[in-house]
């Protein structure tokens, strides 16, 4: 398979679905640890994501990933906003000039997504944060040769359990300090959501 511009409206179509279906759930989450805003901020910047993307006519999914990194940059309060724009941005750039997308540059184009929001948030991973989703399914796809749904959503869906046991050492959870052992992390789990929408996307197109 590979990633074409329809192919990638569509992830963030779904993504944004996840995103309205758990705005309170997200919030839940952000209430323990954080300012509880998450679900809000996440479900505002990508309901405005796809009310624009069906509107355009792009002509590459980097110009796709481009438009979506500014749009949450603009439309996502808090530090997600940054982060997320961060990574789609990152994206954009290393899959510009392949269309449609094959399996090693989409690969690239996640790892330099996480390079990019490690750098912008200062974070790494084992503290409690979106990258400790980010890098496990990087280091899968790495591992693989073509696009796995039933396991993507496993990887990241584990790695999302996982920041339970962690303590926090970034952002507002990090005031917390040991109080936040024992609640998973907001940022992993709408990272969840997005790697589970682009799941159903590589189901449909196999």
């Amino acid at each position: 398979m590979k990633l074409t511009v329809n192919n990638s409206i569509q992830w963030f179509l779904k993504a944004n679905e996840k995103m309205q279906e758990n705005k309170e759930y997200l919030t839940l989450l952000d209430k323990k640890i954080g300012d509880s805003d998450h679900g809000i901020n996440m479900a505002r910047g990508f309901q405005e994501v796809a009310n624009k993307l069906p509107t355009q006519d792009y002509a590459s999914v980097s110009d796709v990933l481009k438009d979506v990194a500014m749009t949450l940059m603009s439309k996502v309060g808090g530090a997600a906003g940054p982060l997320y724009g961060t990574i789609f941005l990152k994206m954009s750039t290393a899959v510009k000039g392949t269309d449609p997308v094959d399996y090693q540059t989409f690969t690239n184009g996640l790892e330099e997504g996480l390079v990019g929001v490690k750098q912008r948030g200062k974070a790494d991973v084992g503290e409690k944060t979106l990258v400790d989703v980010w890098a496990p399914v990087v280091d899968f796809f790495k591992q693989g040769v073509d696009f796995q749904a039933d396991q993507l959503v496993e990887t990241a869906e584990n790695a999302m359990d996982n920041t339970k046991d962690i303590q926090a050492s970034k952002g507002r959870a990090a005031y917390f300090k040991e109080k936040s052992i024992g609640h998973i992390d907001p940022g992993s789990t709408s990272s969840f959501y997005i790697f589970e929408a682009l799941a159903e996307v590589i189901r449909e197109g196999e």
